[in-house]
């Protein structure tokens, strides 16, 4: 399985951005499709954006198509969340996700998960 670690998550008011990261390791990033979900207290874990194996698909769930961005640099081995416009309701641990055996996009199901990094939004 691919290794994969999140950064930059923090404290951030209402309205403001920050950019998630996720470094892989450990098998060729590239035939991976990526995802981000995001799990709030006392809430299940959702869906929050997806990007293709090679950058040029990408998928947003309605509560942040708009406001955030997903990118990947597939010679840095990196996943990028580009958050802006931040609401209270975006506060969540934020997981970076892979999966490589899903014939489409986005994947019902991914196999490798990150550890989540604390994203919280003060209104």
């Amino acid at each position: 399985q691919v290794r994969l670690v999140e950064s930059g998550g923090g404290l951030e008011q209402a309205g403001g951005s920050l950019r998630l990261s996720c470094a892989a390791s450990g098998r060729t990033f590239s035939n991976y499709a990526m995802g981000w979900f995001r799990q709030a207290p006392g809430k299940e874990r959702e869906f929050v954006t997806a990007i293709s194996r090679n950058g040029l698909n990408t998928y947003y769930a309605s509560s942040v198509e708009g406001r955030f961005t997903i990118s990947r640099d597939n010679a840095k081995n990196t996943v990028y969340l580009q958050m802006n416009s931040l609401k209270p309701e975006d506060t969540a641990v934020y997981y970076c996700a892979a999966e490589s055996g899903s014939r489409y996009f986005p994947p019902a199901d991914f196999s490798s998960w990150g550890q989540g990094t604390q994203v919280t939004v003060s209104s």
